[in-house]
């Protein structure tokens, strides 16, 4: 698998955008572009000018919650996690301490039966491990509402790069919609951060379509790096078909004799984060048509898979986990992860949800490149 160098320190984006100066948004930020191993460095903005006519975006609608509650276990205190709701009514969470910084850190000895104490008086028992890889994550029940608690005592997760609490606001999408079920993601679906609404009328207004669909992410750790477990997904009847469009239209092309023996240019799709990877290949059967779907996934792309339907993808730049890179790995071969993830470190890019972004698409003709600022 590709080994990635480790990312100092002073390059974790400690605030939002919009907070580093005035008059700044949350497209200010700078976008790292791969196709192949050409990489070229950009301002978010230009995002307009590096899509063409027919391209489509998947984006994720999942809204972020206020995941994070405080509670006790006897005169400790600890920070419940709430993660992600099972079908039987039970909660996946993860339990932290308070570090003395304002965050959290992991909580060594959890184990069957433990009690917490949440605001409202309510109890939350833990009852057995998520997975038999490792016991940070656990299925507990409690009686609580547990949507009503974390409107009420919630705030969102926080790591410790970051430089204090935010508002909920700063953790959502231009794209997040609130769901019937109060259902949501557990940490910012973050690929679609730095859109804005005035961006995303631009790219309508250049011929880019857009795909939406739903993957409630769960609760992410720096401090491990186990497999994606299952989290719930839905890809509506239209999203499926305006993929399969894209991807008709593709082979339509392909089929026409070409100038110059290469690539014919046309409509690509391309996933805005890992999430939506996840989702529509979920959805796509081995013929790779989409089909509409919803439920659990707990697909793994990885390179040995591949990808049935995505061809190409925007993404944060977050402290290499072995899932997140198996799935670039995938979408982009290990070469172009390798030279992007060196670049992105030798151009001090930032790291993280509040940081930049890397675009990957597939690698094109001449005849069909865009024209590339600062190109390297």
């Amino acid at each position: 698998m590709t080994t990635v160098l480790r990312v100092p320190e002073e390059l974790s984006a400690r605030v939002p955008a919009e907070q580093r100066g005035p008059g700044l948004d949350r497209d200010a930020v700078r976008l790292l572009v791969s196709r192949g191993t050409a990489v070229s460095h950009h301002a978010f903005a230009e995002l307009p000018r590096l899509l063409r006519a027919g391209d489509l975006l998947v984006v994720n609608t999942s809204p972020t919650l206020a995941a994070a509650v405080d509670g006790r276990i006897g005169h400790a205190r600890v920070v419940v996690h709430f993660s992600t709701r099972g079908d039987d009514g039970r909660w996946a969470v993860e339990l932290r301490e308070p570090d003395g910084d304002g965050t959290t850190r992991a909580r060594a000895g959890t184990r069957t039966g433990t009690g917490v104490r949440l605001p409202g008086g309510r109890r939350l028992v833990l009852e057995e491990p998520l997975s038999r890889a490792g016991e940070r994550l656990w299925w507990a029940r409690t009686a609580a509402d547990v949507r009503g608690v974390l409107r009420e005592y919630g705030r969102p997760i926080r790591y410790s790069y970051t430089e204090r609490d935010q508002p909920l606001s700063a953790y959502q999408t231009v794209f997040a919609l609130p769901s019937a079920d109060g259902a949501g993601s557990a940490e910012m679906p973050s690929a679609a951060r730095p859109f804005t609404a005035r961006l995303v009328a631009e790219l309508v207004s250049r011929g880019v379509q857009f795909a939406p669909i739903t993957l409630h992410t769960g609760v992410s750790s720096a401090d491990a790096h186990e497999p994606p477990y299952a989290e719930r997904f839905a890809v509506p009847e239209a999203s499926a078909r305006l993929i399969n469009n894209v991807r008709a239209n593709q082979e339509e092309r392909e089929a026409l004799p070409r100038k110059g023996g290469g690539r014919r240019a046309g409509g690509r799709v391309v996933a805005v984060g890992t999430t939506a990877v996840r989702a529509v290949e979920s959805a796509a059967g081995a013929d790779g048509v989409v089909r509409a779907a919803e439920g659990w996934t707990e697909l793994v792309v990885t390179p040995g898979r591949g990808v049935r339907v995505v061809d190409g993808l925007l993404t944060g730049l977050h402290e290499p986990e072995a899932s997140h890179l198996l799935m670039l790995e995938a979408v982009a071969g290990r070469a172009a992860v390798d030279r992007g993830y060196e670049e992105a470190l030798r151009g001090r890019y930032l790291w993280h949800e509040f940081g930049d972004v890397h675009l990957v698409l597939p690698e094109e003709e001449p005849h069909t490149e865009h024209c590339a600022s600062n190109s390297s």
